[in-house]
């Protein structure tokens, strides 16, 4: 029994081996690949090491386009838009989870609803909408259609009402409000959730494409999602600059990710017991 559980373990290890190495090879793919030459990349058998780890890549990068803006503008939408979207989604979740008031469930309901909407379906209106309010070219046109989660909102909402209601009533005895309860009761028992939720919009948005390339025109307002396409050139192999550019912005969401691992691998296993 000893050996057969031994030999299990390691059968477990070799596979989540094996899936946790073909999710890092990409990455340290593009990591490897911006150190290399126009020659590099038309060798055989393909190289995965650089020969060497000059920075020309990364300067040319940063000389042939606005890298430097574009991340800027990528971290501005991202880091508003994520705490937008959490502060939305945290203030919808608590009322429907704590709070008594009419039509509660169909309001509910309704935000599960708009769930089943296919984002490309809604991409004509809501650009027609953005365009209409003068918002083409800025940042809230940008972040716009990422303020609402509804995803998050139900997260949230599971979370939020596995808090026992005596908790509330308790506090609500010693003067305590539902906003005042939120925030010192409420969410620091949900901050692992939060914490992990509000790191996933932060990449989504900071990911997007399509969205920015739609509503910006100036390559001055361009995300670094839509600016690096800048550094390619069908009929050249000269793809260094592009892996730099994509090094460069796998970096932010890397260091987030590596700061914070424990405290979303604890919000993954939240979301899983409340969900």
């Amino acid at each position: 029994m000893i050996k057969r559980n031994l030999w299990l373990n390691i059968v477990k290890g070799a596979v989540a081996t094996l899936f946790g190495l073909i999710v890092i090879f990409p990455i340290f793919y593009a990591f490897s690949a911006s150190f290399f030459s126009v020659s590099d990349f038309s060798t055989y058998p393909p190289k995965i090491f650089p020969p060497g780890f000059s920075p020309h890549n990364y300067v040319r990068a940063f000389k042939e386009s606005l890298l430097l803006r574009f991340m800027l503008n990528s971290l501005i939408v991202a880091t508003v838009g994520s705490f937008i979207r959490m502060a939305v989604a945290v203030l919808a979740a608590f009322a429907v989870a704590q709070l008594k008031f009419k039509g509660q469930n169909f309001l509910f309901f309704l935000i599960l609803g708009t769930m089943m909407l296919p984002a490309d379906a809604l991409i004509i209106e809501n650009y027609l909408t953005i365009s209409k309010l003068g918002l083409i070219d800025s940042y809230l046109g940008i972040m716009s259609i990422y303020l609402l989660a509804p995803t998050q909102m139900f997260m949230l909402r599971q979370g939020f009402k596995s808090i026992p209601k005596t908790y509330r009533e308790v506090a609500a005895i010693d003067g305590c409000g539902d906003f005042r309860f939120l925030l010192s009761v409420a969410l620091p028992m949900m901050k692992s959730l939060v914490l992990t939720l509000w790191l996933h919009s932060f990449v989504t948005i900071w990911n997007t494409y399509l969205w920015p390339l739609l509503v910006t025109n100036k390559p001055q307002m361009r995300t670094v999602q839509v600016g690096i396409t800048m550094l390619g050139y069908a009929e050249s192999l000269d793809y260094g600059p592009i892996f730099a550019a994509i090094s460069l912005l796998i970096l932010p969401s890397l260091i987030i990710f590596l700061l914070l691992r424990k405290r979303i691998v604890a919000g993954i296993a939240a979301g899983t017991i409340v969900g």
